[in-house]
């Protein structure tokens, strides 16, 4: 955040348009757009959430009030309040909000408590 403060989160380098994966199966508890994250979608999976930052695409809101993501280049509507499983394609690598270049920010929170998302992709690992 250009050392003005904490950067919250992992940020992966990829192609732009690149497919983005739910990490693990929940509900949309949030699609949304700022200045910093851009265009994000936010994942809850019981303890966890996790936040997909700089996305393709636009939020609509529809008749009801509730928000979509919508990147139809990508064939993507992420809607909040649906289910989406592990492994489902959520996004696309893109350059919305506050980034220099193409990439993922990718957060993570264990009980309302930011985690780094290296530490976990470890643990993973480790058999």
């Amino acid at each position: 955040m250009g050392g003005y403060r904490f950067h919250y989160g992992l940020d992966l380098a990829a192609p732009l348009g690149s497919y983005i994966r739910n990490w693990w199966h929940g509900e949309v508890i949030r699609v949304g757009s700022d200045n910093a994250c851009g265009t994000y979608v936010t994942v809850k999976s019981g303890d966890w959430t996790h936040i997909y930052c700089h996305l393709h695409g636009r939020i609509v809101v529809e008749k009801t009030g509730r928000r979509v993501m919508v990147d139809r280049p990508g064939g993507l509507e992420i809607r909040q309040g649906q289910s989406v499983a592990t492994g489902q394609r959520i996004g696309r690598v893109g350059m919305t909000g506050s980034t220099t270049g193409p990439h993922l920010h990718w957060g993570l929170k264990y009980q309302g408590l930011w985690v780094d998302p290296a530490l976990v992709i470890t643990a993973m690992q480790t058999p």
